[in-house]
């Protein structure tokens, strides 16, 4: 299959991918200002945007073997939530084509365990899955919701870029039951330990679905990891904070450096 990608820029291969419900699009302002010195490749993840559906094994394995088709030979991949899951996995199982990895929001297990608090409660993304099924456009309304912190102007600039975004392209249902199957389902918090490319984890300190905590947590698994934080962004830190945000990923983007 081929999944949709907009190509543009000068430079170095990057490589954006959004989170789950949503499309490459809602990064053009980020692009716009990365453009001038990297080539970007956004992606649409399949079933989301312009990318078509996968049709069977919709696993977190599948989606990254779909993306990873649609990629540059080697690039830096930058994932914000559900996409800096697949970013992972990538550099897990194909390392010579990722030269850093970028982790936006996101985490190596997205629902508590017993030795795992830094997490959603699975009862939440189970209310999302049988919400799904009954109103799907609401559901995502409702998740676009909890990706901002309340009551600040940029939290009400960065819901509207999200719903923007959201009814830009309307993303396939199976689509988004899959992609919360991932999200349930997927651990890579041993795996994460083995990561050979420089890695910035990149957090909100107000993020209710992604606690800043993961960062601590994650260290212990790969003590290398460059861990930043936007002590006033929420879930979508690039949206709420874009100078900010494009400041820290400039600096380990040109200056990656370990601890």
């Amino acid at each position: 299959m081929n999944l949709h990608v907009e190509q543009f820029g000068f430079g170095p291969d990057l490589v954006l991918l959004h989170g789950w419900g949503l499309h490459g699009g809602v990064f053009a302002a980020l692009a716009e200002r990365l453009a001038p010195r990297y080539r970007i490749s956004l992606i649409d993840l399949p079933g989301h945007g312009r990318s078509p559906p996968l049709t069977e094994n919709v696993d977190l394995a599948a989606v990254t073997e779909a993306v990873a088709a649609a990629a540059p030979p080697r690039a830096i991949w930058l994932g914000w939530s559900l996409g800096g899951m697949i970013a992972t996995r990538m550099a897990l199982h194909a390392p010579a084509r990722v030269d850093k990895l970028i982790l936006v929001a996101s985490s190596p297990r997205f629902v508590t365990a017993p030795e795992w608090p830094h997490a959603m409660e699975p009862a939440v993304l189970a209310g999302f899955a049988r919400a799904l099924e009954q109103d799907y456009r609401a559901t995502l309304e409702r998740f676009l919701s909890l990706q901002v912190t309340t009551g600040t102007a940029e939290s009400r600039e960065t819901l509207r870029s999200l719903r923007a975004a959201l009814l830009q392209y309307t993303p396939a249902l199976p689509a988004l039951r899959a992609g919360l199957e991932i999200l349930r389902t997927a651990d890579l918090r041993l795996q994460f330990a083995t990561l050979s490319r420089p890695t910035q984890l990149l957090l909100g300190g107000r993020d209710m679905l992604v606690p800043v905590s993961v960062g601590t947590a994650m260290r212990q698994h790969a003590p290398a990891i460059q861990v930043d934080v936007l002590d006033a962004a929420g879930h979508a830190p690039f949206l709420s904070h874009p100078q900010e945000f494009l400041a820290t990923l400039t600096g380990f983007l040109e200056h990656p450096h370990d601890g």
